[in-house]
């Protein structure tokens, strides 16, 4: 099977495709440092399935599988992550990956997943089941454009403009987002909902 590997951490991505090129069956055709070029690269050689790690510059690894999905490649995606957060794994299952598995697992477990998603299976790491469940995005999608425009420190109008939204709604907006997430205020609400994965 043809892997392409995509992990902003040089060290971490060189041992990973050094140790599944040992197995027989693996073949890692391409690496790439962020979600922008393992974009182009997945385009370009439309490998078997695509191990993603989510948090790299420019496109994260969940940007990567949902143009993935969008564009209905046959590319498979397995994420493999350090974060065990619901709202990555909620997100992560909308955009139809095959597999989300933690970076701690030893890489023979990996290779097994990799071999079950090749055939066409799911694989989710078995810490992970229950977050499915846990704390569903209580943000609705144009609440989540309006905190992450917040987090980057927008004010009011400067939302207002970007979203072609009138102040008062940007501002009605907000404050039911931090009803929602429980926050005092914008900075306050962007960390609640980063740590959750809702952004």
């Amino acid at each position: 099977m043809r892997i392409l590997l995509a992990e902003d951490q040089g060290m971490v991505r060189g041992a990973l495709a050094a140790l599944l090129n040992l197995e027989d069956d693996i073949d890692v055709i391409a690496e790439a440092p962020t979600g922008t070029e393992a974009w182009a690269k997945i385009q370009e050689l439309a490998p078997d399935i695509c191990l993603l790690d989510i948090e790299m510059p420019g496109l994260s690894g969940l940007d990567v599988a949902e143009r993935i999905k969008e564009a209905a490649l046959a590319t498979r995606i397995v994420i493999l992550t350090t974060f065990a957060r619901p709202g990555y794994l909620q997100r992560a299952l909308r955009a139809g990956v095959s597999g989300y598995l933690l970076k701690d697992a030893p890489v023979e477990e990996l290779a097994k997943a990799l071999r079950k998603v090749h055939g066409g299976g799911r694989v989710l790491a078995p810490e992970l089941a229950m977050a499915v469940w846990d704390e569903p995005n209580p943000l609705t999608e144009r609440e989540r454009d309006v905190l992450a425009l917040a987090g980057k420190g927008l004010s009011t109008a400067d939302i207002a403009g970007k979203l072609f939204l009138s102040e008062g709604t940007v501002r009605n907006y907000v404050s039911e987002i931090l009803h929602k997430v429980g926050a005092k205020n914008r900075v306050e609400a962007v960390r609640i909902a980063e740590e959750k994965g809702w952004l």
